[in-house]
């Protein structure tokens, strides 16, 4: 399975962390344009130079572990789409001319299903997405989450359960999975 991850998905650490932990566990294959990392890059940087800085480095790891994901959206695909926010077309036109099977966003919705179906792609959201990865692969999935967990842990200093955690990341249905 091609996903192509939006920026709401890649923003939040602990969302991003266990995506891209499923990725890295082989359930399925990101995608992301530059555009989209720029998106990314630009809503940390509001928050000042600490986190543009931050994500830049964030943004370099990912870049160098995942060297084929980032991919750009033909020009032509772009011109001929249609979203309600003409601002979320461009992820929309890397998804068409990737082929990929889906867009996991959080944004329902800017991206109305019938759209989607209409260029033969599904809108998935990533708590449903990787709940879903759960009930297929549980030991994989259980493994990344505990991982990200640990790691959840060691940074921040605080006593986190993987219920809380999860939950906190807007992945309710993974957390009482794993919880």
């Amino acid at each position: 399975m091609r996903i192509v991850i939006d920026t709401c998905v890649l923003y939040p650490t602990v969302m991003r962390e266990m995506v891209l932990g499923a990725a890295a566990a082989g359930l399925f294959e990101p995608i992301w344009s530059a555009r989209i990392l720029g998106e990314w890059e630009r809503a940390v940087a509001r928050d000042g130079p600490e986190g543009a800085a931050q994500v830049q480095a964030e943004i370099a790891i990912l870049r160098a572990s995942w060297p084929q994901a980032e991919r750009p959206a033909a020009p032509g695909h772009e011109a001929r789409l249609w979203l309600p926010d003409a601002a979320d077309v461009h992820v929309l036109a890397v998804a068409v001319a990737t082929s990929a099977d889906a867009i996991m966003t959080l944004n329902a919705r800017d991206f109305p299903r019938g759209v989607l179906a209409d260029e033969g792609l599904a809108r998935i959201d990533p708590d449903g997405c990787l709940h879903g990865f759960w009930q297929r692969d549980p030991a994989a999935m259980a493994a990344v989450a505990q991982e990200v967990l640990d790691r959840a842990v060691q940074l921040s200093g605080r006593a986190w359960t993987m219920r809380a955690l999860l939950k906190k990341a807007r992945l309710p249905r993974l957390g009482r999975a794993l919880g």
